[in-house]
Formats: structure tokens, C-alpha cells, sequence
């Protein structure tokens, strides 16, 4: 399977898909963890 170490994405647009909706309670987040679990994979793009 590949993963995002075996492309070359330097110099590309690249599109993420990411579910981000994430649990509210009135205006108030309760659950980050889908935002904070799709950080390593967009800094992990953006820096190449």
C-alpha cells in the first residue's frame, strides 16, 4: 500500500480529503481529535 512518504508531491497542487466535522455543544467543540489527527498528514505534505 502506498502511503504519503512514497510520493513525490514537491511543486504539486495536492487535494486532501479529510473529515472534519467534529462534535459541538452549542458554539463549543467537545472533541478535537479528527482536526488534531489530520495534522501530521498536512504537515507532513506542506513541508515538502
Amino acid at each position: 500500500m502506498r502511503t504519503i512518504d512514497d510520493l513525490d508531491v514537491a511543486g504539486k497542487r495536492v487535494l486532501v480529503r479529510s473529515d472534519l466535522n467534529v462534535p459541538l455543544d452549542g458554539a463549543k467543540i467537545t472533541d478535537d481529535g479528527r482536526i488534531r489527527a489530520s495534522l501530521p498528514t498536512i504537515d507532513a505534505l506542506r513541508e515538502r
